[in-house]
């Protein structure tokens, strides 16, 4: 009887163990966060409500967090102070971008070490870091105040697509009708590669035709934006996201903390691999983030 025991507890450890390694595996290592992230907090405060959000109400909060350090201070700052380095980044990186409001942090002895910017494009409010002369550090990762602590998430709210289920990739053959009919007439020489729809029913289709486009439509069948990605002909292959040059993760952890990864392409020739193009979210925004065949960074452009 006690070997029976003792043999039923091994097994009941071990189903135990690969019922959690499951749960890991459904949540990606770039959708996770720490509660660290959660250090120099600042509240945002928007009157059209969270992108995703099922609230009604208008007005909402979000939270920026690791924004300074423990014995740093925040200010708030007109946007003229702030080193015009700054409106340049955002301008080549942002186009159309509105400022929303910036801050100067300052360290214990009153010197600037960073700037905060948070501007709004296509809806989403987006929060940057700078150093105090103007060079970008990362995009801040944001939460809902429930979500402070723990994972950055909750089911049903802005931010679940953290969880790594990727419920916003839709089948080619499930993209709306109207939407697959503008699609395939007004560009009748693109591949569809990849769709997704965002919270307010946007659908974002990546396709190739010599080179990888962009192309987000509204649920009535009309062209909000199309983008062209990379610059030359090449051949586009699907990439698993393990299979990325670890400098392209390092960057995109840092850079886009609680960052989730979508999907990414190689473009190649006959020498080999010229790029790769990394379609993430950080926050309530799609970027595709270019890098060369090394995994150096070349470009960022938000697709939505």
């Amino acid at each position: 009887m006690r070997t029976t025991r003792f043999y039923s507890l091994i097994l009941l450890a071990a189903m135990v163990s690969v019922f959690a390694a499951c749960q890991k595996n459904a949540v990606s290592p770039s959708s996770t966060t720490t509660n660290a992230t959660t250090t120099g907090v600042i509240a945002i405060t928007t009157s059209t409500g969270l992108a995703g959000s099922s609230s009604s109400t208008t007005t909402d909060s979000i939270y920026l967090t690791g924004c300074f350090g423990d014995h740093d201070k925040k200010d708030t700052v007109a946007f003229s102070p702030i080193p015009a380095a700054v409106g340049t980044y955002l301008t080549a990186n942002y186009d159309g971008y509105t400022f929303v409001k910036g801050y100067k942090i300052t360290n214990d002895t009153k010197t600037v070490i960073n700037y905060i910017v948070v501007i709004k494009l296509n809806g989403n409010l987006i929060g940057l870091k700078f150093t105090a002369t103007g060079v970008f550090v990362n995009v801040l990762e944001q939460r809902e105040g429930d979500d402070l602590k723990g994972p950055g998430f909750h089911h049903g709210g802005p931010f679940d697509d953290r969880e790594g289920f990727h419920k916003d990739t839709i089948a080619l053959s499930a993209i709306p009708t109207v939407v697959k009919t503008f699609f395939s007439i007004t560009y009748p020489t693109d591949t569809l590669l990849h769709a997704v729809v965002a919270h307010d029913n946007i659908y974002i289709l990546i396709s190739k035709n010599q080179t990888l486009y962009a192309t987000t439509i509204t649920d009535g069948g009309k062209l909000v934006r199309r983008i062209q990605i990379d610059a030359n002909p090449a051949k586009h292959t699907a990439v698993l996201q393990a299979a990325l040059p670890a400098a392209i993760t390092t960057y995109l952890t840092a850079t886009y903390p609680g960052y989730v990864f979508d999907k990414a392409f190689s473009a190649s020739n006959k020498s080999g691999v010229l790029e790769y193009s990394v379609f993430i979210t950080s926050n309530s925004t799609r970027y595709v983030v270019r890098f060369d065949a090394s995994g150096v960074f070349i470009k960022v452009m938000p697709v939505r």
